[in-house]
């Protein structure tokens, strides 16, 4: 089986870390990682992971911005992304979910449970 490769998107330093260590250490799966849209949208043009784990808030470069980038470009077009969001209004949810996200986890979420969450969004096995 191949080792999935995930690239987590969020400006908070330790959300990254937290998310980072549960899905090495639970998922077994190689984690990147980057602190802003631009770079992110760099990353997953040069590592085409299986899977984007993207904030929404982020400054200059939102996650929403960050999406239609990485849409925009057809290296990047087919990567499922999931929004890492503290947004939980139901209008804010059909929003995101109708640009075509693959699934949307809201902030806080449980570390421990978070490669579970991402595994069930792709239909992966853990």
């Amino acid at each position: 089986m191949t080792t999935k490769r995930i690239l987590i998107i969020d400006d908070e330093y330790d959300i990254r870390a937290v998310a980072e260590l549960a899905l090495k250490a639970v998922g077994a799966w190689e984690v990147s990682t980057a602190a802003c849209g631009i770079e992110g949208v760099a990353k997953a043009v040069a590592e085409q992971p299986d899977v984007i784990l993207l904030d929404v808030m982020m400054p200059d470069m939102d996650g929403i911005a960050t999406f239609q980038a990485l849409q925009a470009n057809p290296v990047t077009a087919s990567i499922p992304v999931i929004l890492l969001t503290a947004k939980v209004q139901a209008a804010e949810q059909r929003r995101f979910a109708e640009l075509g996200v693959r699934a949307i986890i809201t902030k806080p979420f449980k570390a421990m449970k978070l490669p579970a969450q991402v595994a069930a969004a792709l239909d992966w096995s853990t």
